[in-house]
């Protein structure tokens, strides 16, 4: 780094003063600091938004288990009573998000339940698994829950 300044003779001599260079590189290492740090905020709101969807999520899917487990199954009553069957939980797609809602920006999930027989012999057994689908910016999100369950 060089710097000159002039006497009154014409002669140069070392200035105290920065370059147009030195200014240059210093305000593009700033730039660079400060996207750095707003691209790291930007990615850091961004993730924590879709932690909330995805928490509503597993919370609609954990509602789904919760409806299929209070279903009435009885087989040794008389007659016996089945309503845990897959045909009474049909795919629902108005499930409202339990995120923050400002004027039009609700997101719905889809909840579609699986209900299959695991076992009838000695004793019943059903596996009930309830897929809640949500969207989030372009890309289609799943959260999953599953159970067994016993009359």
């Amino acid at each position: 780094m060089f710097h000159r300044t002039y006497h009154r003779t014409g002669q140069r001599r070392n200035s105290r003063a920065f370059t147009l260079v030195e200014v240059v590189i210093a305000l593009t290492i700033m730039a660079l600091v400060f996207s750095g740090i707003i691209l790291g905020f930007t990615t850091s709101s961004q993730r924590a938004e879709w932690t909330a969807y995805n928490l509503a999520a597993q919370n609609l899917a954990q509602q789904g288990i919760e409806q299929a487990r209070a279903a009435q199954w009885d087989p040794a009553a008389t007659p016996p009573a089945d309503n845990c069957v897959q045909s009474n939980f049909p795919a629902v797609g108005t499930n409202v998000m339990d995120v923050p809602i400002t004027g039009t920006n609700i997101t719905y999930a889809t909840n579609t339940w699986t209900i299959s027989t695991v076992a009838t012999n000695p004793y019943p057994l059903k596996m009930i698994r309830v897929d809640c689908t949500w969207q989030f910016g372009s890309r289609v999100f799943t959260n999953t829950v599953a159970t067994m369950r016993a009359p």
